[in-house]
């Protein structure tokens, strides 16, 4: 049985992370995009920059995923599914993230070490 967390318990694994993360948008022709960049919270949502292509697949397409391959939890990444939004600041792209799930999900480094998925905020919490 999950328990549901609340989105400090996602601030303070985005906290923890000990990589950068990868956002995860799709193309117009369905395939997964994928893209590294440094995230910040801003209230309630994680912003980081944007390029041409990957806005334009969060604006078509807000439903996405933030992926750190390397969680604070030995054997785990933290995924963070969310809604996104596209913003303009002056000469910047930012992608504004407003999480509606995450997980702990393990690696092939955990594999044997712990359950294969640890619910943070959402996924059946």
């Amino acid at each position: 049985m999950s328990v549901k967390v609340e989105l400090g318990e996602v601030r303070d694994q985005v906290a923890a992370c000990r990589s950068c993360a990868y956002l995860l948008t799709v193309t117009d022709g369905g395939r997964p995009h994928a893209v590294s960049l440094e995230v910040e919270w801003q209230g309630e949502e994680l912003v980081g920059g944007a390029g041409r292509r990957t806005a334009a697949n969060a604006e078509r397409s807000p439903e996405v995923s933030l992926l750190w391959p390397q969680s604070g939890r030995d054997g785990y990444a933290l995924i963070v599914d969310g809604r996104a939004e596209v913003r303009v600041d002056g000469d910047l792209t930012l992608v504004a993230v407003k999480p509606t799930g995450a997980v702990l999900h393990v690696t092939p480094e955990g594999k044997g070490q712990g359950p294969g998925c640890v619910p943070v905020l959402g996924h059946g919490a």
